[in-house]
């Protein structure tokens, strides 16, 4: 087995012996995790007050190849995606471009999704960035769901699709709920896209590059890799040992399953889902995350990263379990009491479907990224509530 890099970078080591307790404790997390097969490999950041305190990697990239799993490593971001582009829409939101009042179909006359009723309410710029618009994802739903039989792509498949095209399936499936009266994980994200995408005559690649990954330098994060890149394997969890995904692998999550299809992330014609559709390391993350956690310099301002991290939907939500709700791009943790965790009021948090996991506690000043390349083990199962219960010790 590849085992844990274990050589500090200098600038962890500056923070001094205070954390040593917590590298040990990721340690043996992420060593249990490989021994046991539950991950193939993994890259671990921790983060406090704005001084590295962990960054450990671990496992393989490639396992058949035998190809170690390096701090660098790019791997693709499913969800992840959401919050970057979540950020991107609120800069223009600072910027007077767009409105969160803003209605979708004054954007995209053509996106006018009905109730089972008939009814087609109106769906705004908040409801796609809060989940609250009444859409759903495929993989939340049976085989005989509409989004399955309508075809919709989740961002993570069906690489054949553009984006007017999923767009017009969407629309055609009914809302689970009237706008604002539920919360439901969605395709929200991609269908904001497209409203940047027409609100500011720019393709969502160049403007999430202009707005979040350019003046952060997240130079891997990107919706293709540039010539060269090599990504991480990606693998799904099974037994003994994970598989290798293959093009239109289904993985079982909750009551259903979600499709991948890993070359899509290599295409140069799917289109760029705002929900899914990223690749990224570690590093250009926990730039993102410490951008946010700070305050927002350089990419937004403080006041409008409040709002994003203030709870829009409440805890009845549960959108990580009992006391989670939802702000604009992540989980917010609004009642600690009632959910089984060391983090305090106002983390914020998710997860990518490719395996992540990340969180932000600002009155710790912690931010701590997870990555793995094993779905779903690494975004919702053991390991990410191990390494963040060894952060907090």
């Amino acid at each position: 087995m590849s085992t844990i890099t274990y050589e500090p970078a200098a600038e962890e080591m500056s923070v001094g012996a205070g954390t040593k307790g917590m590298r040990s404790r990721i340690d043996a997390a992420l060593e249990t995790a490989l021994a046991e097969k539950r991950i193939v490999g993994a890259v671990v950041l921790v983060k406090k007050h704005g001084e590295l305190v962990c960054r450990r990697a671990g496992g393989w990239a490639d396992r058949e190849t035998r190809r170690p799993m390096q701090e660098d490593a790019v791997f693709r971001l499913a969800s992840i995606t959401k919050p970057i582009v979540s950020a991107a829409a609120m800069r223009l939101v600072e910027r007077g471009g767009i409105a969160l009042t803003d209605r979708v179909e004054d954007w995209l006359p053509g996106f006018r999704p009905a109730l089972t009723t008939g009814t087609q309410p109106a769906i705004t710029l908040h409801h796609l960035l809060t989940h609250t618009a009444g859409l759903s994802y495929s993989f939340l739903e049976g085989s005989d769901g509409a989004y399955r039989r309508l075809g919709i792509s989740d961002g993570l498949d069906r690489p054949e699709l553009s984006l007017e095209e999923n767009l017009d399936l969407i629309a055609q499936a009914p809302l689970f709920f009237a706008p604002g009266a539920s919360w439901r994980y969605s395709l929200g994200i991609d269908v904001l896209g497209a409203v940047l995408e027409r609100a500011t005559g720019k393709s969502l690649p160049d403007l999430v590059e202009e707005l979040v990954t350019g003046p952060l330098s997240m130079r891997t994060t990107r919706f293709r890799p540039e010539a060269g890149t090599v990504l991480a394997t990606p693998y799904a969890s099974g037994a003994p040992e994970p598989i290798p995904m293959t093009d239109g692998i289904e993985v079982p999550i909750y009551d259903g399953y979600v499709r991948f299809i890993p070359s899509r992330s290599l295409s140069a014609t799917a289109y760029p889902s705002g929900g899914a559709g990223m690749i990224g390391s570690a590093d250009d993350i926990m730039a993102f995350l410490e951008a946010i956690r700070a305050g927002g310099g350089p990419i937004l301002t403080e006041q409008t990263v409040d709002e994003m991290m203030r709870d829009h939907v409440g805890p009845q939500a549960e959108t990580q379990g009992p006391g989670w709700g939802f702000g604009y791009g992540w989980a917010v943790l609004s009642q600690p009491s009632f959910s089984d965790t060391p983090q305090n009021a106002g983390t914020i948090q998710w997860g990518g479907a490719y395996g992540h996991s990340w969180f932000v506690d600002r009155s710790a000043g912690l931010s701590v990224v997870a990555l793995t390349n094993t779905a779903f083990e690494g975004m919702n199962g053991a390991f990410p509530i191990q390494i963040r219960d060894a952060v907090y010790g």
